[in-house]
C-alpha cells in the first residue's frame, strides 16, 4: 500500500500523531508519505500559518480561547460549508494537482485544514483513493464535523455520539483512538530507564513540560515544584521546553544544573516512564502519550478551547488531577500522587479507556479500506 499522510505544525500533536501512523505503515512494510499540504502551494504560507498558530497560543491564549468559542458557535450554524472550507479551496486545488501526478491507495490527514482540502476535492468530484481522518483531541473540535473522508477516527468510543451530533454519519465513525508511537507503549524499569539516560538511579524525578511550543505558565509552576524538591532532597526536576528557546535560557538562567532542561528531545516515551509523575499541559497528543505510558498526570491549565474538553475527560474519569499556578493546588495534587496507590488507581483507569494500540488500529482499517477497493475492481 501506497500512503500519503497530510499533518501540519499547529502544535506539535497533529505531527506526533502522523509519525505514528508513519512509523506503523512502514513496520508492515507499506510506502508513507508525510507531508504538509501547504508547501504545495507556498513554503512560506505553510510556515506563516504554524508559526501564527503557536504565537497565539503562546503569548495571547486567551485570544485563541474567543477565537475557538466564535468557531464552536459558528460551526453549528445551517450554512453548508465553512470559512475554513473556503480557505482551504485553493490549497486543495494543489493537493489536486499534485494527486494527479502520484499514486496513492490511501491518505490519511490529522489535521482540520487537509481534512478540508479532501472535503472541497470530493465535492468537486475529484477521484479520490480511500482518506482517513484522525481527530487528536478529546472533543470534536469546531469545523471538523464537516470533514467528510471514508472514515473519521475519534479518540473513543465514548466520542461517536458528540462527532455524529456534529454532522459526521455514525457509519464513518471508528474509536480507535488517537495514534501514539509503539515507543509510548513499551515496559522498561524506571532504574534501567534511569541508566540509559545517564541519570542518578537512586534520585527521583518530575517531568514538566508544556507540549511542543513550551506553552504555559511554566517559569512559576518550575519554581514553586523545584522549592519543594530541594527541601526534600531526593528528587530532581526534568523540564521539556520544546520549540520556546527563550523560555529555556531563563530556566536555565534561574536554575542552572538544579534542574534538567531539554528542548525538543526524542526520549519522551524513556522520560514520561521513569518519572514519579507529569505536569504538562492538556495537549490531546502529550496527553495521550503520558497515559498510554502509565504516567501519573496533572494536567496544568489548558489553552481555552479543546484542550478544556481534554482535561475534563481525563479529570472527569479519573486519568489526572487538575492546578492551578498557585502553590497550595500544586502541592496538593503533589501530596496527592505521593500516595502509591492513588498513582496506581489513576494509571489503572487510563489503561481502561486509552487505546494504546490506535495506530495499529487505524493501519488495520486503512488496509481493510485499500483491499475493500481492490477486490471490486478484480470483480
Amino acid at each position: 500500500m501506497e500512503a500519503l499522510i497530510l499533518s501540519m505544525g499547529t502544535g506539535g500533536g497533529h505531527n506526533a500523531a502522523a509519525q505514528a501512523v508513519k512509523e506503523e505503515l512502514e513496520r508492515r512494510g507499506h510506502t508513507a508519505v508525510l507531508m504538509n499540504p501547504y508547501t504545495l502551494k507556498s513554503g512560506k504560507m505553510a510556515k506563516f500559518v504554524d508559526s501564527a498558530y503557536i504565537a497565539t497560543v503562546r503569548y495571547v491564549p486567551r485570544l485563541f480561547g474567543l477565537v475557538y468559542k466564535i468557531g464552536d458557535a459558528v460551526s453549528k450554524l445551517p450554512v453548508r460549508r465553512s470559512i475554513i472550507y473556503m480557505i482551504n479551496r485553493k490549497p486543495a486545488k494543489a493537493l489536486g494537482k499534485y494527486l494527479k501526478e502520484n499514486h496513492y491507495d490511501a491518505i490519511i490527514t490529522t489535521h482540520l485544514f487537509s481534512g478540508e482540502m479532501l472535503t472541497y476535492l470530493r465535492d468537486e468530484k475529484f477521484d479520490l483513493p480511500k482518506t482517513i481522518f484522525i481527530a487528536t483531541d478529546y472533543t470534536c473540535v469546531p469545523f471538523e464535523g464537516e470533514v467528510e473522508t471514508d472514515a473519521c477516527i475519534v479518540p473513543s468510543n465514548d466520542y461517536i455520539e458528540e462527532f455524529a451530533r456534529c454532522g459526521i454519519a455514525l457509519s464513518r465513525c471508528y474509536g480507535c483512538g488517537i495514534p501514539t508511537k509503539s515507543a509510548f507503549g513499551t515496559k522498561a524499569s524506571k532504574e534501567d530507564l534511569k541508566k540509559e539516560l545517564g541519570l542518578d538511579p537512586a534520585c527521583k524525578y518530575i517531568l514538566i513540560c508544556g507540549g511542543s511550543m513550551g506553552a504555559g505558565k511554566l517559569r512559576k509552576v518550575v519554581r514553586i515544584i523545584e522549592e519543594r524538591c530541594h527541601n526534600e532532597g531526593h528528587t530532581k526536576l526534568i523540564v521539556v521546553c520544546g520549540s520556546n528557546s527563550k523560555l529555556f535560557e531563563k530556566l536555565y538562567a534561574e536554575h542552572g544544573d538544579e534542574i534538567i532542561l531539554y528542548r525538543f528531545t526524542d526520549k519522551m516515551p524513556e522520560l514520561f516512564k521513569l518519572c514519579e509523575m507529569c505536569f504538562t499541559k492538556p495537549g490531546g497528543l502529550t496527553t495521550t502519550e503520558a497515559a498510554v505510558s502509565g504516567t501519573p498526570l496533572v494536567h496544568m491549565p489548558p489553552i481555552p478551547g479543546c484542550e478544556t474538553r481534554n482535561v475534563n475527560y481525563y479529570v472527569s474519569n479519573k486519568m489526572s488531577v487538575k492546578v492551578s499556578t498557585s502553590k497550595k493546588s500544586i502541592n496538593r495534587a503533589m501530596d496527592y500522587l505521593s500516595d502509591r496507590q492513588n498513582c496506581l488507581d489513576m494509571i489503572k483507569k487510563q489503561h481502561e479507556l486509552i487505546n494504546p494500540n490506535a495506530a495499529t488500529d487505524i493501519c488495520n482499517l486503512a488496509e481493510k479500506l485499500v483491499a475493500e477497493v481492490t477486490a471490486e475492481v478484480e470483480n
